[in-house]
């Protein structure tokens, strides 16, 4: 693989520190294939990356499962001290990971700094679950039958995972699908999003160098790119003992459809609604619009799309939300005052051109933003738009906010849940009354309240219900998704003399 990614000493990192093709086995092996990684903001080619196919995705899963007992059974200090290693080796790299994120995806400089922040916190605190993965006793002797039994149960690895991450955060979610399965014992194979390969390419670089220096086996963590085809072969082998995927509603209900009886964790999209109470601080629920709608210039599954407004405070809070809205900067992603940018590809720019046409011409007013300067999308502020149109009910995945007003908070709940996803919603009020209405009502995987939906600890559970996917992620939480219990019962014996 061949880049021009500048790194802070002028040079290449990932030139510097990648061997060619992909870490496949114990090796990298060479791809049949490479194509151009562009710059989202300009069309620059950024990198030649190399291309799996189903071959070498069979050829991962046969390595994998040819480690799974050996991997299952690396002692804790070992899977820990690789976690921790990589953990160092990519905080030494920080700054170059930043730059590298801005390239491959148009992202704002701003946002990667927090994704490598993010990453660094999940290799940590999966290093950390190491020491916690144990199991409790069991009072078998609640029953007559148990009486004189010991009963007691361990966690032991599902097998081998395949791990599919999405191309917004490619960096922080291929750490949270190969750190945790490493701390359970699973040896696991990343796919990353074909746009955007390259972090993912270096972190699994550095984590199986990591494991090479523990003397644990390399092929452990593996990965192969390539399109859909090459993720159908490596989610429909039988032989897996588990998938985890981020991305789009639609693919991963196929993907969970066709690997069955497989488990399947899907993390998926959404559209994130936040609710302003008539008693909310207004300053505080405008600026949670801005800074939650319009990071990662939106393409993130729990950026605020949906905002619900009380009746009461509808037109002074928009008053405030367009005030703060033409102060966001739009423009090249390596600038750090930046806050929105290109979207990933020039069709997902196009589409939501479409969808935003399709509600004005329904009736809905554009009160900020809503055109194309430069190929990046301006931030939007759509107000009143038809409840059936995707612009409100589905996930836009770019920076649109959609506002509409209700009489009251149980209206406005009842809209939030009026959606066939689920994953974060919040509510900003000064009332602990209704926060804790929120928190029993809400259709959600999370309630956040007096701060963006988008908020996200990488220690706490999280996903989401409906249509937003299943399973949980966070370290701690991962684990015990890629981990099944065994249950021990055993009557002691006394040998007669």
């Amino acid at each position: 693989m061949t880049t021009h990614v500048p790194s802070a000493d002028g040079e290449s990192p990932v030139g510097k520190e990648f061997p060619e093709g992909l870490p496949i086995g114990d090796h990298w092996v060479e791809a049949p294939a490479t194509e151009d990684i562009r710059f989202p903001y300009d069309g620059t080619v950024l990198a030649r990356a190399p291309v799996g196919d189903t071959g070498l995705a069979r050829r991962a899963v046969d390595a994998a499962l040819a480690l799974r007992e050996r991997v299952g059974r690396l002692p804790s200090h070992i899977r820990r001290a690789a976690l921790l290693a990589t953990h160092e080796a990519v905080a030494s790299r920080r700054v170059d990971f930043e730059r590298l994120l801005v390239l491959e995806t148009g992202k704002p400089l701003v946002d990667c700094r927090i994704e490598v922040d993010r990453t660094l916190l999940t290799l940590l605190t999966a290093a950390e679950e190491v020491a916690r993965l144990h199991g409790e006793t069991v009072p078998l002797d609640l029953l007559p039958s148990g009486e004189g039994l010991l009963g007691f149960w361990t966690r032991k690895p599902i097998g081998v995972v395949v791990g599919i991450a999405g191309f917004n955060y490619p960096l922080l979610l291929a750490a949270h699908k190969v750190a945790p399965s490493l701390a359970a014992g699973c040896p696991v194979i990343v796919k990353p999003a074909p746009q955007t390969p390259l972090a993912t390419l270096w972190l699994v670089h550095l984590l199986r160098e990591a494991l090479g220096a523990a003397d644990a086996p390399r092929a452990a963590v593996q990965l192969v790119t390539g399109g859909p085809e090459v993720g159908v072969a490596l989610t429909t082998d039988r032989r897996i003992g588990a998938v985890s995927f981020t991305g789009s509603a639609a693919v991963g209900h196929r993907i969970a459809r066709d690997a069955a009886p497989t488990k399947v964790l899907l993390e998926l999209g959404s559209n994130a609604a936040l609710v302003v109470a008539a008693d909310a601080d207004l300053d505080a629920a405008a600026d949670a619009v801005v800074r939650g709608g319009y990071y990662a210039s939106g393409q993130a599954c729990i950026s605020v799309q949906r905002v619900i407004v009380v009746d009461a405070v509808r037109e002074e809070f928009m008053a405030r939300l367009t005030e703060r809205v033409a102060q966001v900067a739009v423009g090249d992603p390596r600038d750090p005052r930046t806050r929105v940018s290109a979207l990933i590809e020039r069709r997902s720019t196009e589409r939501v051109r479409a969808w935003l046409d399709e509600a004005v011409a329904a009736g809905a007013s554009l009160v900020a933003g809503g055109r194309v300067t430069d190929g990046m999308i301006e931030p939007t502020v759509l107000l009143d738009p038809d409840r059936t149109l995707p612009v409100w009910n589905e996930e836009v995945f770019a920076p649109v906010v959609a506002v509409r007003s209700v009489p009251d908070l149980d209206t406005a709940f009842d809209l939030v849940n009026d959606s066939r996803y689920g994953l974060h919603a919040s509510v900003y009020t000064s009332a602990l009354e209704t926060a804790f209405t929120a928190l029993d009502r809400l259709e959600v995987g999370g309630v956040v309240v007096n701060e963006v939906p988008g908020f996200r600890s990488d220690v706490m559970p999280y996903g989401g219900v409906k249509n937003s996917g299943a399973g949980r992620e966070g370290p701690r939480f991962a684990i015990e998704e890629l981990t099944v219990t065994r249950m021990a019962v055993i009557r002691p014996t006394t040998k007669k003399t």
